[in-house]
């Protein structure tokens, strides 16, 4: 019995330390930061993460850091600290703004618990610095789609929603009405309609990071990473050559056929 416990004991070490080495390896995240004034300098970037505090797991303070190591003037050193709060793992500066511990993060659209709360592949991480602190106004805000791909021309439907709470308190997800759109840091016209919707039409290929702004409220800047693509419409076939899979393909049969008729009148 005591070899048998020994051996299951070897075995279940021998998982936790393949699971802790497997929680460790890097991931990629895609990394959002506002710093406070409205403006964005990182949406959505494609942030490579290691465990860079050595805690055994891959968390938002990681990203955080690998955020502003690869991108930040000067790397984490200077635009990135956090330390740990009676609220657990905390920020003390986000994109070089220090505002007494002003600050929230999200992981996929959720509220964090502190920056110690776990990340995987793919997560999409959004971290800002308030910009109202003497009533605390900033909102989180966000869209129902975080990434797209369209044709030009085609319209891109999306729900604007942000954090809120009840009369009681309680966290609930509310609308943004009235929000003017932005596309690429500048203001459209389109606006949302009192469920939060909107469609946007793109008659320009490229790259565009959709984000709102109010009047009303203070939106913590939301983003939509989107792709337009030249419309098929647009797109013209290129003319078959002689070294066309088709052409090979005749000329083969022909060149087959004419063997094939020479070995018969030989017969």
């Amino acid at each position: 019995m005591k070899k048998i416990i020994a051996a299951v004991s070897a075995i279940a070490l021998t998982f936790s330390m393949a699971f802790t080495a497997y929680a460790t390896e890097a991931a990629y995240v895609y990394v959002t930061i506002s710093d406070g004034t409205g403006a964005l300098p990182l949406a959505q970037k494609k942030i490579n993460v290691t465990d860079v505090d050595a805690d055994g797991a891959l968390t938002i303070n990681d990203a955080l850091f690998a955020a502003h190591d690869a991108k930040y003037d000067g790397g984490a050193e200077a635009g990135f600290a956090s330390g740990e709060t009676e609220y657990g793992l905390s920020l003390n500066k986000l994109w070089g703004v220090e505002n007494g511990g002003s600050y929230g993060y999200y992981k996929n659209n959720a509220s964090a618990m502190s920056l110690s709360d776990t990340i995987a592949e793919g997560d999409y991480i959004n971290a800002y610095a308030y910009s109202d602190l003497i009533a605390w106004s900033d909102v989180y805000s966000w869209f129902d789609i975080d990434s797209a791909e369209v044709d030009t021309g085609a319209e891109i439907a999306l729900t604007l929603s942000y954090a809120g709470y009840d009369s009681d308190w309680n966290p609930v997800t509310l609308f943004a009405s009235d929000a003017v759109i932005t596309i690429n840091g500048e203001k459209t016209s389109f606006t949302t309609d009192s469920q939060g919707k909107v469609e946007i039409k793109f008659d320009e290929a490229g790259e565009y990071v959709i984000s709102a702004v109010s009047e009303t409220q203070t939106l913590v800047p939301p983003v939509c990473k989107v792709t337009v693509t030249a419309s098929s419409e647009n797109e013209t076939t290129a003319p078959a050559t002689g070294n066309s899979t088709s052409g090979i393909v005749a000329v083969t049969a022909i060149a087959l056929a004419a063997a094939f008729l020479t070995k018969k009148n030989e017969k």
